[in-house]
């Protein structure tokens, strides 16, 4: 058996290593937070998570060495059965008196139990934190009349606060027990049971504090109503109101008296005043747990819809509210079948930016043709819009990040790990629309260094912060970093920022050495005074690291900006403790916001918080909380700013709650007679995963709505009754000012059948010319990409367009090789856009033929019509091919008149 000097050695050496591990976190913490300008924050969250750890640990320790002592004073010797099976126990503590070993073993327990319950609530730091710096809602709920800001910021910090007192009690209760236990005072083995006068005494005090605290829970379950679910109403439903709320206030009573009872019973000193509380509240919770069901079953069932409707009309509001949805405009759509050549030339912006390239076959083209060197990597393609010229265009655009880990096995040394391949290197950017004639992407940035053809410039390319997974890299060594290969020779430099800590002492090379584990950092001789540590280098990381309140969208996106590289990062305030509101389908919460826009450099790592929402109650209260962490929008450079966009992820979930909660009629939404869905995708190309199967995911496109004068940057997605798959509606949201963050639904006449997007995929798979030409590229070793079918809203018509892309069975390049557009009842294919809607809506100028048949014969008058009319045939070729549908249009209608003289003239022969 282990003598008391080894416990002691084993218990100093786990203390040292953790406090060592704890001090370590601690220093490379404050450094860090100090390197990116937010101490300030990092005090603020280190002050919180202390005082809250202190004030549990020291309340929990007292009232558990409390309980303990009270046990302890009233037993004169350790029990038998602690004798028996512990008769080590005088060696462990020498000569030391039994009752002061009791008080040591006592304290110890007392002291690990009450750290491990502080450990465990520290967590709840944020939940203080937003209970005292909390601000009103200025909304209150419809059944207690509270202000909204009540349940979102105090009624969580007092269920935590009576749970912490729950545990509190459960272990204070044990550790008595086993004190009681182990001198004797309670046998549960003798028949009857013995239990000491003073173990009553205990006991009574505990079962009241007990049933006390139970009538604190039931006064909160009250509120706690509001977030019920019967399978018909969402919060507190007829039921809830008339039945569960009563049993709850009749509970509270019942339990604060039996508190009552079981403190008087410390005078009584009574078996029967002790048990008789605990068996009643036993019994009365069996009686009264079948009420509530019983009565929804034969009261309210008969007549749900009558009783639930003001309860439903609750639920649709609060939901709507809490997913800010009560701003949604709801306008007309007529879906007029008028569209020309003419009219598409009108809204040349919508049409010169639909999108033909989607995001995973464009990765594997940029993948093949500009990762360069295998080291480089593109981890996303985003998707933004640009001013370029006089052109508001709409592109695509990935950052060429690095990742060492690619190198060679044999180059992935510590230098080359974390010295000398530091950084990603520029971006490429191309538009969503144009291809070359084999049917790859049009580069308007490409290679390394970054070359503009047609893009923005870009005069720092560097990325030391990115997407993918980030080690910590050492700038500002005697080595130069790569920068890029050049031809057989490769390009260095060193980095000129201001991002990472200082590391040149010895004290915190040592330190950076043991938290990450290194000890190169500790010995390598490349490391100067001048040298810097940069680490949490992934944006995402970076941000979380700042700011662990905050959800983060899962799409930041890169921006090129007056020459330099940024990542634009969306950051959402939620909380899962709204009334009345459905939660989301994953996560739990029920309100949310897009409150924040975050700006990291990619160059510098500086990282910048702006408050997109002033208005939204929950970042008031951070603001409150953190003071100087966010700014105001407006002190975002204005060009970044023109980069904002209406995040995909808030979109989704609104959308999602948009399909039942668009129903303000409750016996509409009662019925979910007007449940709305995704429409289905055949591909899982810009697509999302449901229980049903692939359905369209939301999109970003330049377009025009009607009756507005210019086109827009929007997010949308069209929508189709439950069940069915034409179309009824589609919901946009504004990504440009002064329009950003407005939602818009556009509803389509009930009374016409307006094609969705998977009745265009019937359509096209029921063309025999495409579907024939479809199965013989498959059968030619070519492997076909069907892009999903885009529904374009141009004027009051609807578009639909889908991408056709081959790959090579045993290749990685996918090529953009046909346009399928749709209008009405037409299906077309064609090379290039601009002949796909020729073909649509004009025919493909069947006219050539003749001219060039009939000119041979012709003389005179003849042949110069014959002329003129070959004129505008090469004009209308040319045009189609410059994407200009109107002189397109014009020179056939002028081609016409002369075609028809010819075969006048050709007839009177």
């Amino acid at each position: 058996m282990w003598s008391r000097s080894v416990i002691t050695a084993i218990a100093v050496i786990i203390a040292v290593l953790f406090v060592l591990g704890i001090a370590s976190d601690f220093l490379v913490d404050w450094l860090w937070f100090s390197s990116v300008g937010y101490f300030s924050v990092f005090r603020t969250m280190l002050l919180a998570q202390v005082v809250l750890f202190l004030a549990v640990f020291v309340i929990s320790a007292v009232c558990l060495w409390a309980s303990g002592m009270l046990a302890l004073r009233s037993g004169r010797r350790p029990g038998p059965w602690l004798s028996a099976n512990f008769p080590q126990l005088p060696d462990l503590f020498g000569t030391m008196a039994p009752r002061r070993a009791w008080r040591l073993l006592i304290l110890g327990a007392a002291g690990l139990l009450a750290l491990l319950t502080a450990m465990s609530e520290s967590g709840n730091w944020t939940v203080a934190l937003r209970f005292l710096d909390r601000v009103p809602y200025g909304e209150v709920d419809p059944v207690f009349g509270k202000d909204i800001g009540f349940y979102l910021f105090a009624l969580p910090a007092y269920v935590a606060l009576i749970h912490w007192a729950m545990v509190l009690l459960f272990l204070s209760a044990l550790l008595a027990f086993a004190v009681y236990a182990l001198n004797g005072e309670i046998s549960l083995a003798a028949r009857p049971w013995r239990i000491s006068s003073a173990a009553i005494v205990h006991g009574s005090v505990l079962l009241g504090l007990f049933f006390a605290l139970k009538a604190c829970t039931y006064a909160l379950d009250r509120f706690q109503l509001l977030y019920g679910d019967n399978g018909v109403v969402i919060g507190a439903a007829y039921t809830d109101v008339h039945v569960r709320l009563p049993i709850l206030w009749m509970l509270i009573g019942l339990t604060g008296g039996a508190a009552l009872v079981s403190w008087a019973n410390i005078w009584r000193r009574a078996y029967w005043l002790l048990a008789a509380p605990a068996a009643g509240y036993v019994a009365l919770i069996v009686l009264t747990a079948g009420i509530p069901a019983l009565f929804e079953r034969l009261y309210v069932k008969p007549s749900e819809l009558q009783l639930e409707t003001p309860y439903l009309r609750n639920n649709i509001a609060l939901t709507q509210e809490a997913y800010d949805l009560r701003q949604v405009a709801i306008k007309p759509f007529p879906a007029t079948q008028d569209l020309t050549l003419q009219s598409l030339d009108a809204d040349r912006a919508t049409v010169d930016n639909i999108r033909l390239w989607d995001w995973r076959p464009l990765m594997a083209t940029y993948s093949q043709l500009q990762e360069i060197r295998t080291y480089y990597k593109f981890l996303d393609v985003d998707i933004d819009r640009y001013q370029l010229g006089n052109t508001y265009q709409q592109v695509m655009l990935s950052a060429r990040q690095l990742d060492p880990t690619l190198l060679p096995q044999s180059a992935q040394t510590w230098v080359n790990l974390h010295l000398l391949f530091t950084h990603g290197n520029g971006v490429v950017m191309s538009p969503v629309t144009e291809k070359t004639r084999e049917g790859l992407p049009i580069f308007y940035e490409h290679d390394i260094p970054p070359v503009a053809s047609g893009g923005p410039v870009i005069d720092q390319p560097r990325l030391y912060f990115g997407e993918g997974p980030q080690s910590y890299a050492i700038v500002k060594t005697t080595t130069p970093e790569f920068d890029y290969p050049k031809g057989n020779d490769n390009a260095y430099a060193s980095y000129a920022g201001t991002a990472g800590v200082p590391i040149g002492g010895i004290a915190r090379r040592t330190l950076f050495a043991w938290y990450f584990d290194d000890p190169n950092i500790l010995i390598s001789s490349y490391i100067t005074d001048q040298s810097r540590i940069v680490f949490r280098r992934n944006i995402a990381e970076r941000v979380r690291t700042i700011a662990p309140f905050l959800q983060l969208d899962h799409d930041p996106y890169i921006v090129v900006s007056n020459g330099r590289l940024f990542w634009i990062q969306d950051a959402y305030t939620s909380s899962d403790w709204f009334p009345y509101a459905q939660p989301m389908a994953e996560g739990g919460a029920d309100y949310i916001r897009n409150s924040v826009k975050i700006i990291i450099d990619a160059y510098n790592g500086t990282v910048d918080f702006y408050d997109a929402d002033p208005h939204d109650p929950v970042l008031a209260t951070y603001r409150r909380i953190f003071p100087g962490l966010f700014k105001p929008l407006s002190a975002m450079p204005a060009d970044l700013q023109r980069h904002l966009r209406y995040p995909e992820d808030l979109f989704l979930i609104q959308a999602e709650m948009y399909r039942a909660y668009h129903m303000n009629a409750p016996e509409v939404f009662y019925n979910r007679e007007d449940l709305w869905q995704f429409p289905g995708a055949t591909s899982s190309i810009g697509s999302i995963e449901s229980a049903d199967g692939n359905k369209m995911a939301p999109y970003y496109m330049i377009m025009r709505l009607p009756t507005e004068p210019r086109a827009e940057f929007f997010l949308m997605v069209p929508m189709v009754p439950n069940r069915r798959e034409n179309m009824i509606a589609w919901l946009a949201a504004g990504c440009d000012p002064p329009d950003y963050g407005k939602l818009i639904v556009y509803e389509f006449p009930k009374e016409k059948q307006i094609y969705g997007p998977l009745q265009i995929e019937a359509r096209i798979n029921q063309n025999t010319e495409i579907s024939q030409q479809i199965s013989l590229w498959n059968q030619m070793g070519s492997r076909v990409i069907r892009g999903n079918v885009l529904v374009i809203p141009i004027g009051t018509s609807i578009l639909y367009v889908s991408p056709l892309y081959l790959r090579a069975e045993s290749g990685q390049l996918p090529e953009l090789k046909r346009v399928i557009a749709a209008y009405g009842d037409s299906v077309v294919m064609a090379d290039t856009l601009p002949e796909a809607l020729a073909a649509l809506f004009k025919g493909t100028a069947p006219a050539a033929a003749p001219v060039a048949a009939l000119s041979p014969a012709l003389t005179g008058a003849s042949a110069d019509t014959a002329q003129a009319a070959l004129a505008h045939y090469d004009r209308a070729i040319a045009r189609l091919k410059a994407g200009d549908w109107s002189g397109f249009g014009a020179e056939l209608d002028a081609l016409r008149p002369l075609l028809e003289r010819l075969s006048q003239g050709a007839a009177g022969h």
